[in-house]
């Protein structure tokens, strides 16, 4: 059974004991969330998500991603800019799917 599930603004397929990484939630370590948003249910498609589905999942860890350089230059000129950002991330683990 799978699910497809929207959190952070992107659509995750996810299935029992996945693990996946998801922009960060407002959650402690160890802590259960559970994702209302279920867009899909195996072959049942919802207009825009399913009434009554639920995903949990347990969150593994809160941590930072690798960094994305940002580099900016205008040749001849001598203008040089370098940032780096790290995004925030929660790794959750799915632990239920139930309709």
């Amino acid at each position: 059974m799978f699910a497809v599930i929207k959190t952070g603004g992107k659509q995750y397929k996810v299935a029992k004991d996945d693990v996946i990484v998801v922009e960060k939630l407002n959650a402690e370590v160890g802590s259960t969330v559970t994702f209302d948003n279920v867009l899909a249910l195996d072959e049942k498609i919802g207009t825009p998500t399913i009434a009554g589905a639920k995903v949990s999942a347990k969150v593994v860890k809160q941590t930072r991603d690798d960094t994305v350089i940002v580099f900016k230059k205008k040749r001849r000129q001598g203008y040089r800019r370098k940032n780096g950002h790290r995004q925030y991330i929660s790794i959750v683990k799915i632990t239920d799917i139930a309709e």
